[in-house]
């Protein structure tokens, strides 16, 4: 029994260790950040993201051509410092810094950066011998990248009138593995306007082949390699006049009350919904727009806003911006000075289209869905609503600085999300794996615990068959040894037979009750639940062993004997049966009384006889057969002189009502 508790432990102790090789090596697979989390929390988090990410603007590039930003020269290695700088019109409180990567196509991940920095700095000033503070700095473990996104940098309210962006560690290019310091576009904004925008600009130094596509202004231009792609809201088309609509077309929007505006957005036409597309980007923008306002409808105060003028493809994008200084006017008037010529086919003359016209004041467009007039006519598909409707062809149109933020968002959303997931789907799998380990192990414990009882019962019942068959012995050699005796006396007295009469009686009582005893000890050998009833065992027993003695015994309380365990009700009977065969033995006497009596906290037995005693023969007077007896029932028995000058022998059982002995006695004397 030893042996299989030793082999239980070993096979617990494994179970449990290779669930925790387990779990650690899967630990080192995700971030730690995760590990933390409980199950409950990652749910959470994924349903979270999934929540999100539909309400967020999407990632849609732009095709055609155009200006891209900015790009140093080529370093052979990384470890080279680049710096690129945005020079303010005067001190902001700068909220963020926002910084567009270029994008590359690449052949095998698709859609990448290209020149983003791996470590880098950006650093705000405010004066020309201001060295400037760091509001922000990122290491490679930072893993900004791979990313299409924007980067949003958080500046708390910066005060300053230079930003200046510093790579300290570049990262090479796709096709040659040159290293160099490249960006898309650079957005500084305070509240919700980009003061970066068409700002002086600075740098380390520049792309040496004068590529027109990397001009350092590019990086201020307000165009992004994105299109403004929102997933909720109704896509509008954007509006186009017929061909042949004048030399100077006028579109003018009614504010309906002087508003004041400092930008205006000029989102182009969505020429196609093909990749490439089928016209240039500029498709309808006038080579020269003059912006008016005025108060009065005939426009007779009319003043110069601002004039926009691109002189090739690269002066335009998805959205043009410009920024001027505040002015109110009710009425808006944008003239075409040099308009769009469209030429296909037969179809010959000027044309105008935007897909919106936004005038904002601290962000706000107060254009939204005013009306709109024109004094030339529209394409049949297309409505005149839908310059000031707020809405593109992807959905509603979103400020520029929430439009950026969404992006990065998204970004970060997606490539925490698989990272969550793994982390759930690897708790999932572990959760699998231990609770079939442990339904496994719990299997194996029920098994071995069923062995192991079936082992203890049968111990039990071997040493309690033992026990008895000694008991047996025992009496039978005792009347054996009797009637031996008997039998030399009835031949000495052969020659007297009026003398033989009283030892044959003698021998024939022995001779029965030595019967009796054998066929109750092989009755209860054979029996399969040894002493279930112990108050009627105690009573044949006592009847048999007492047949010359008068003997009273009495219970109380027999209702709390259910409790003990099958053992200790075998070792109570024999400590009682052995106490009553020492009374025949060696006392003398003629009277004998049992009492047991049971209580919740204990169980108590008293017999006493009316006998000689046992005098000094053992130590403390209680015989070792009986003291051996009590210590394995887990009791005490004392021995003292009774009432009458005979002998009491006292047992005292205590029962552990709450502990695991009393349980297992329940369970194992209800099975039995």
């Amino acid at each position: 029994m030893h042996r299989i508790g030793k082999l239980l432990s070993v096979l617990l102790l494994a179970v449990y260790a290779f669930a925790g090789i387990a779990c650690s090596h899967a630990s080192d697979r995700t971030d730690q950040q995760l590990k933390r989390q409980t199950v409950r929390q990652l749910k959470k988090r994924l349903a979270e993201i999934d929540r999100q990410l539909p309400l967020l603007a999407q990632l849609s590039l732009r095709s055609g051509v155009g200006a891209i930003g900015y790009r140093s020269q080529t370093h052979d290695d990384a470890a080279h410092w680049e710096w690129i700088q945005i020079d303010l019109e005067k001190e902001f409180a700068i909220d963020n810094v926002v910084l567009v990567p270029c994008i590359l196509r690449e052949a095998k991940s698709g859609f990448t950066a290209e020149g983003f920095p791996i470590e880098f700095r950006v650093v705000v000033g405010t004066g020309e011998g201001d060295d400037g503070h760091e509001i922000s700095s990122f290491t490679g473990d930072d893993t900004l990248l791979p990313r299409v996104a924007p980067v949003v940098i958080s500046a708390n309210g910066a005060r300053g009138s230079w930003v200046r962006v510093e790579a300290r560690l570049l990262s090479p290019r796709r096709f040659d593995g040159k290293c160099l310091f490249q960006l898309a576009e650079i957005l500084i904004f305070s509240d919700q306007q980009n003061v970066a925008l068409r700002q002086r600009v600075t740098s380390s130094s520049n792309e040496p082949s004068g590529s027109p596509a990397w001009d350092a202004p590019f990086v201020v231009d307000g165009f992004m390699p994105y299109l403004m792609n929102r997933p909720t809201g109704t896509g509008s088309l954007a509006y186009v006049s017929k061909v042949g609509i004048g030399n100077q077309p006028t579109i003018t929007i009614d504010l309906q009350a002087v508003q004041p505006i400092s930008q205006i957005n000029l989102h182009l036409v969505d020429q196609s919904d093909t990749v490439p597309q089928t016209f240039s980007g500029d498709f309808g923008i006038p080579r020269k727009i003059r912006i008016e306002g005025a108060n009065q409808a005939e426009f007779s105060d009319a003043k110069l806003i601002v004039e926009l003028e691109h002189e090739s493809i690269f002066d335009t994008g998805p959205i043009m911006i410009r920024r001027f200084p505040e002015t109110s006017h009710r009425y808006i008037r944008l003239t075409a000075i040099d308009p769009y010529i469209y030429s296909f086919g037969e179809q010959h003359g000027t044309r105008i289209g935007f897909a919106e016209i936004e005038l904002l004041h601290n962000g706000q467009n107060v254009a939204h869905r005013k009306p709109v007039q024109v004094e030339f006519e529209t394409e049949r598909s297309r409505r005149l609503e839908a310059l000031t409707d707020g809405h593109n062809y992807y959905g509603q149109i979103l400020r520029v600085r929430r439009w950026l933020s969404e992006l990065a968002t998204r970004h970060d959303l997606e490539t925490e999300r698989p990272l969550v997931a793994a982390e759930l789907n690897d708790r999932y799998v572990r959760q699998r794996t231990i609770l079939t380990r442990l339904i496994g192990l719990a299997i194996l414990i029920a098994v071995a615990a069923l062995v192991v009882g079936w082992v203890v019962r049968q111990r039990a019942v071997t040493e309690t068959r033992e026990r008895i068959a000694a008991d047996l012995h025992d009496e039978l050699g005792a009347n054996f040894h009797a009637i031996g005796l008997l039998s030399d006396l009835v031949q000495t007295n052969s020659d007297s037979p009026e003398k033989l009469r009283p030892f044959l009686e003698r021998m024939r009582d022995l001779t029965e009750r030595t019967g009796t005893a054998a066929i109750y000890c092989a009755n209860m050998l054979e029996s399969k639940g040894l002493y279930d009833d112990l108050v009627e065992d105690m009573r044949r027993s006592s009847a048999r062993i007492m047949s010359d003695l008068n003997h009273e015994i009495a219970f109380e309380g027999i209702e709390h004997l259910d409790v003990l365990h099958p053992r200790k009700r075998i070792d109570l009977f024999l400590f009682h049966k052995e106490c009553l065969i020492n009374i025949i033995r060696h006392s003398g006497a003629t009277h004998a009384n049992t009492r047991l009596t049971a209580t919740k906290r204990g169980v108590c037995l008293d017999v006493t006889d009316n006998g000689s005693g046992f005098g000094d023969t053992t130590a403390n007077g209680v015989p070792p057969s009986l003291r051996r007896r009590a210590r394995l029932l887990g009791g005490s028995a004392t021995v003292t002189r009774s009432d009458d000058g005979g002998t009491r022998v006292s047992l005292r059982l205590p029962l552990r009502r709450f502990g695991f002995s009393y349980w297992l006695g329940i369970v194992r004397g209800n099975e039995s």
